[in-house]
């Protein structure tokens, strides 16, 4: 595994970090869910990434991880980065949601004690809600930082101008953020628009999301809609009208460069988010040992030559168009 440094910090990431947003639920298989993150692990993916309400049903996720960290990794907690969020509906009534002290504080509770950890290494906040004084929000995160619950804290999904006040206010209070994350991938692009610059310039990290778009940048979608796809499933975030004729057309394009460079199309995929140096992680989440396999196989070709990119480019205007 390749490590890199988390902006100004010493804190280092694994370029290939496992995100437990879907397939490790109550709902699913929790023996493979086992076997994923133990082997992640074993081949150096260092950073498992959470939030209180990923599952299904919210929760879950944390919970079996604790008990998959108790029973197999307990004694490796300090060779482990784990991280949480809040900010999305968890609850019901007003405080179960949003970007308020009260639901900052009560969240990182509860999810310390689904996991059965003392402290997480990152926790964020996981949206702006748009309602609650940005000011309000990282204080809380000041505060869980300075009682012990987090070791790091960072802001995920914030627009351009709320992230650029959020960042200012905590490096004034000097726990400065240390990582942003949002949704990219070949597919989406925005944070080239509008994040990277101020991430530069506030010199924090940024870990992408959703790099192979919620699967359409792999093989699965270059013929037809597998039954076992996202796209096929009524409950999941792909709905079967995303899977277009242009998308399919895009995607099968992209997956002519991959195999010249000999790489599957999510290896291609990934290795672009990682292109950029502002880049310090990608997120993977993954469904089955063998997809965990074909992923971190990424790190073996990153890089891209002049050609590639432009061709690469140049498919993608379609996608924005």
């Amino acid at each position: 595994m390749k490590y890199s440094y988390c902006g100004l910090s010493g804190l280092q990431l694994p370029v290939i970090s496992l995100g437990l947003w879907h397939n490790f639920g109550f709902n699913d298989n929790f023996d493979e869910a086992k076997k994923m993150i133990c082997y992640a692990f074993e081949k150096g993916v260092t950073h498992f990434d959470l939030a209180n309400n990923y599952g299904p049903p919210p929760g879950s996720s944390e919970t079996n991880f604790g008990k998959i960290l108790k029973e197999n990794l307990d004694s490796h907690r300090d060779e482990i980065i784990i991280s949480s969020k809040a900010g999305h509906l968890m609850w019901p009534g007003p405080y179960g949601d949003g970007s308020s002290r009260k639901n900052l504080m009560a969240s990182i509770n509860q999810s310390l004690k689904r996991t059965g950890l003392e402290y997480f290494d990152i926790f964020y906040s996981h949206r702006y809600d748009g309602v609650t004084p940005v000011e309000e929000t990282m204080q809380a995160l000041i505060d869980i930082v300075k009682q012990g619950k987090a070791l790091y804290i960072g802001i995920s999904k914030y627009p351009p101008e709320e992230a650029k006040q959020a960042m200012s206010f905590l490096r004034k209070q000097h726990v400065p953020c240390l990582i942003f994350q949002d949704k990219y991938s070949m597919l989406h692009r925005k944070p080239e628009e509008e994040i990277f610059d101020i991430v530069e310039k506030e010199q924090t990290g940024f870990i992408g999301f959703s790099p192979l778009a919620q699967g359409l940048l792999s093989d699965k979608y270059l013929n037809e809609i597998p039954p076992t796809s996202r796209a096929a499933n009524p409950d999941g975030f792909l709905k079967r009208e995303e899977v277009t004729q242009k998308i399919v057309s895009i995607v099968r394009q992209l997956n002519i460069i991959a195999n010249e460079r000999q790489q599957s199309l999510a290896q291609m995929a990934l290795a672009w988010v990682l292109r950029r140096d502002v880049v310090t992680s990608v997120i993977v989440g993954t469904s089955s040992i063998e997809q965990l396999q074909n992923n971190l196989k990424t790190i073996d070709n990153i890089s891209f030559n002049d050609n590639e990119l432009k061709r690469i480019d140049s498919i993608l205007e379609g996608a924005a168009q």
